[in-house]
């Protein structure tokens, strides 16, 4: 085992030798084959230029060579250490994002790697740096929600365990507004199991490639998906109107309606009235526009841009209370840009327009 850890840590020393190497042989080649020429040209040229006896001509000969020896060995070690000595420093990088590497197989997260040039390997590092940044994003963003996940299932089953043994031993008697009580402890248990389901759920979207597309009426979509809201929305008291035209294009039906329900669940969710929702659907140039509009709490201009970042929540608190995880929207954005559409929102104090582009067959 020692061993072989100790042949892993050779692997940038081995892998410089063997270019060094190589270059080499390369570079000797060329020499050999240059000196080679030169020395038969020379000859030559001497011989048929200048008359002299074949001593002189065989002195001339062995000096020449003896000369070119000395200069190709010379040019070869000297351009060899060169060689070696650039070819190391330029490398030294990749010892470092080797190590990193290593210390994230491990599962931990290493500190950034310096990037001290803007070549093909100062962006491979600088990529690497942003990766290392976001996957330990990622797992607090998992952490402090499992964490909240966790506290919060707590309560509720404390309550429903309470009442049920109290029931059970007879020591209250049961009446409608106990019943009401249970009813709410339950609903939150349920709140938080869809949450846990909607991590599962990025994790399965972030993977597809909705290469299963065809051609759809946006219109049938968007009405079709608004319709299956239709029994939350009178409960609630909203009311909602639609405005959308005809425009074919080409989607994944399952993505697509899962972002408009994403989007007008969303609307519903942080609804603050008393104006209606909008949703409204119209065919651009660039391509057929949806837009969900409606108001709800504001949006800080410094958070706009955040907004579809996974597990990001701008209040946190009030997305608790409505069982929100911060994925709905990073989830729409990811099946959008599947099929090179763009999303967003325009926010103006507490009325929010969503909306995203497709484009058109």
């Amino acid at each position: 085992m020692l061993r072989n850890k100790q042949s892993k840590s050779l692997f940038p020393n081995q892998f410089l030798l063997r270019l060094t190497f190589i270059n080499i042989i390369v570079i000797a080649s060329f020499i050999v084959l240059s000196s080679w020429a030169i020395y038969n040209t020379a000859c030559i040229l001497a011989d048929g230029l200048v008359t002299v006896n074949n001593q002189k001509q065989a002195q001339f000969e062995s000096t020449l060579l003896q000369y070119l020896w000395i200069f190709s060995i010379s040019t070869i070690v000297i351009g060899s250490l060169i060689h070696f000595y650039l070819t190391k420093k330029m490398m030294y990088p990749l010892n470092g994002l080797i190590e990193s590497t290593k210390r994230m197989k491990q599962g931990q997260y290493p500190s950034a790697i310096r990037v001290e040039s803007h070549d093909e390997i100062g962006q491979l590092i600088s990529h690497f740096n942003d990766l290392v940044q976001q996957l330990k994003d990622n797992q607090q963003h998992r952490q402090k929600l499992v964490s909240d996940l966790s506290h919060e299932f707590r309560t509720p089953l404390s309550n429903l365990n309470g009442y049920l043994n109290a029931l059970k031993d007879g020591v209250i008697e049961a009446d409608q507004k106990l019943y009401q009580s249970l009813h709410g402890e339950s609903k939150r248990l349920i709140s938080m199991v869809e949450q846990i389901e909607q991590l599962k759920e990025w994790d399965y979207v972030s993977k597809q490639t909705f290469s299963e597309k065809e051609p759809i009426d946006m219109q049938f979509l968007v009405e079709q998906s608004a319709q299956m809201f239709h029994w939350s929305l009178n409960k609630e008291g909203i009311i909602v109107n639609v405005q959308v035209e005809p425009g074919i294009v080409h989607v994944d039906n399952g993505g697509i309606s899962q972002v408009i329900s994403n989007l007008i669940d969303n609307a519903i969710r942080y609804y603050l009235g008393p104006e209606p929702i909008i949703i409204k659907g119209e065919t651009l140039k660039s391509g057929y526009m949806l837009s969900i509009s409606g108001t709800g709490q504001s949006i800080p201009i410094a958070e706009q841009e955040r907004i579809f970042e996974r597990f990001y929540r701008i209040d946190h608190s009030r997305a608790q209370d409505l069982g929100g995880t911060g994925l709905g929207l990073a989830i729409s954005k990811e099946i959008i840009e599947h099929h090179n559409g763009k999303i967003g929102v325009k926010s103006e104090g507490h009325y929010h327009t969503f909306w995203f582009t497709l484009p058109l067959c």
